[in-house]
């Protein structure tokens, strides 16, 4: 009977960990969708939507007392304002590269985002890289290297969103709250403005809210679901699976996204992008390879 909990325990949690990844990586389907609206107004909805949504899970979950303890925590507070402005970034920066037909680059900086990860894993916590994962950073490297040489323009969209995203996540896991407390509060901070922003725009005649369809008044609302749907399967499922499970499934997200942009929505796939892929494809399976090795090795240690 335990062994059999366990193991419903184990398949709830792929299917919440897989379906948070698919939803991730099938996201610019719903942001194209929006292409008429522009991305700073995304943004500033996304952010409005998604605390009032969070807002309500915090109280459906009974969060609320944890929610509000780390309000009136000023070292938690200061940390979520940085990781808020970093996130911002992020979010502003995919939704401009999906509707400016850059899906690819966004793909890519996310393959690139788990080597980020090592890199400020050694460079900011002073962790000590092993062989394997110095030559995917290496082959990482070369890849970008080699994109810059060959297309004549530095990979930006793609750094930046793999760096934002790293950092986030570096800064992130100093902060003592847990995942949706800290989501509402960083939607929080950025509600006002956001929502003084979207009155200067009315008041303009600029905002797409209210004035251009139903449709797109809806879609803009759904952006919060887009938003913390995808955010509460993966706790769910990470709670349920290794770490090491969760570091494979990561990769779902930009390959599905691969697959928008090169198949559906066929953006240029150079020769010079696919051998750059191909690298960082080459530098991923360096860094998988590794990290079973290590798991194995830790698992046989503890027992």
């Amino acid at each position: 009977m335990k062994q059999a909990a366990l193991v419903d325990k184990s398949v709830g949690g792929l299917i919440s960990a897989l379906s948070a990844y698919m939803i991730w990586g099938f996201t610019p389907i719903y942001f194209k969708t929006l292409k008429e609206v522009p991305p700073f107004e995304i943004l500033m909805h996304r952010m409005v939507w998604s605390f009032i949504l969070l807002l309500m899970l915090v109280w459906i979950f009974r969060r609320t007392q944890t929610f509000l303890t780390a309000l009136k925590n000023l070292r938690t507070m200061g940390i979520l304002l940085g990781t808020t402005l970093i996130v911002g970034l992020n979010w502003f920066l995919f939704i401009w590269a999906i509707n400016n037909n850059r899906i690819l680059d966004a793909s890519l900086g996310y393959f690139i985002c788990p080597l980020v990860n090592v890199i400020l894993g050694a460079l900011i916590l002073r962790e000590r890289l092993r062989h394997l994962q110095w030559a995917a950073v290496l082959f990482a490297a070369a890849s970008v290297f080699y994109l810059t040489l060959t297309l004549g323009a530095f990979p930006w969209v793609s750094l930046t969103l793999a760096f934002s995203f790293g950092f986030y996540g570096l800064i992130r896991k100093t902060a003592p709250v847990e995942a949706l407390e800290g989501l509402a509060i960083e939607t929080l901070l950025m509600f006002i403005p956001a929502v003084l922003y979207l009155w200067w725009l009315d008041g303009h005649a600029d905002g797409t809210f209210l004035r251009v369809s139903g449709h797109i008044n809806l879609l803009l609302m759904g952006t919060a679901l887009a938003t913390a749907v995808p955010l509460l399967l993966f706790n769910l499922g990470a709670r349920r699976l290794h770490l090491a499970t969760i570091g494979f499934l990561q990769y779902i997200a930009p390959s599905c996204t691969f697959v928008l942009a090169v198949f559906i929505y066929h953006e240029p796939f150079s020769t010079a992008k696919a051998l750059a892929f191909a690298v960082i494809w080459a530098a991923l399976g360096l860094y998988s390879y590794d990290t079973v090795i290590h798991y194995r090795t830790l698992h046989r240690v503890t027992g």
